[in-house]
């Protein structure tokens, strides 16, 4: 595991890690997978062939091979490695305790996690979209890998960590920004962290935690939030209608990196199964009782 350090140093802060970083993509969090089937892959293309609207929904396996953890994977995921959480909703919104160790610790690991780079597999969804074959694609991930990689026919599903917004007004502020308020309101805070989670948070002890500086909202004071769904709370009901609406205009849908076991994905997947029946996954496993065809995993 890397050891993340982040001081002020003559005002201009650091970032160290304890081995080399790179942009390449990683296996550090990619778990272990049998060898590919040359069937499964014609069996792949021939679905992909005849899809007319495809829709692709992807989960945190697809940015594992960037270099970002992801939560249930065996051995390799944040379950697997620690005892660690993520952070519950109601936890945020009615602690100010809770916010400020949050963000105590997504200020040490944004840089880490904002310099993450799409992988293969982003790339090729992007020029799918492109070529016109992809219809349209949803997201359970917060990382902007898909953004990043030119998508524009996006939905992500739980918003994204590099929008923050604030819980009274609604005022939206690019991540970036804050963390520039960040170095300024704790120009000779300092700590240390181990670990990166999927969302970008690592781990700090609450001596580091307890002489951190949280802002406010610029516009009226209030607390601020990343603009992700936290564990705990739902996805806005417009974005899961705008969804379905994508979904009853598909023939097919192709499951990426998700074991489409958070509530959001599960009705995505149902939905197109009631509307159409054509339904694929690849890298994980549908809920008992969907139709599908496999591909490999």
């Amino acid at each position: 595991m890397s050891r993340l350090t982040f001081r002020s140093t003559k005002g201009h802060w650091m970032t160290n890690l304890s081995r080399p970083r790179s942009h390449r993509p990683t296996g550090l969090f990619v778990p272990p997978s049998p060898p590919l089937d040359p069937e499964k892959i014609k069996e792949l293309q021939r679905f992909i062939t005849l899809s007319k609207k495809l829709i692709v929904m992807t989960g945190a396996g697809i940015s594992t091979e960037s270099g970002i953890p992801d939560y249930r994977s065996e051995k390799v995921g944040l379950y697997a490695r620690t005892d660690r959480r993520p952070i519950q909703h109601i936890d945020f919104i009615r602690s100010a305790p809770v916010r400020q160790r949050y963000w105590a610790r997504n200020f040490v690991g944004w840089p880490q996690f904002s310099s993450h780079q799409p992988n293969p597999a982003h790339w090729a969804l992007s020029n799918w979209e492109k070529l016109g074959k992809l219809h349209w694609l949803v997201t359970q991930n917060v990382d902007a890998l898909h953004s990043k990689a030119g998508n524009r026919r996006l939905t992500e599903l739980h918003g994204c960590m590099h929008r923050v917004l604030c819980l009274n007004c609604g005022e939206q502020t690019p991540r970036r920004v804050l963390q520039e308020r960040f170095q300024v309101l704790n120009p000779s805070w300092s700590a240390e962290a181990q670990g990166v989670a999927p969302d970008g948070d690592v781990f700090l002890t609450e001596e580091q935690v307890r002489s951190f500086q949280v802002p406010s909202c610029d516009r009226c004071g209030g607390p601020l939030k990343p603009d992700v769904v936290f564990f705990g709370d739902t996805v806005k009901p417009d974005k899961v209608d705008f969804v379905h609406r994508r979904v009853k205009e598909a023939d097919s849908l192709l499951v990426v990196g998700s074991s489409l076991q958070v509530p959001d994905s599960i009705s995505v997947a149902g939905a197109l199964a009631c509307f159409t029946g054509c339904t694929l996954a690849t890298g994980s496993s549908l809920p008992p009782g969907r139709r599908s065809s496999q591909s490999p995993s």
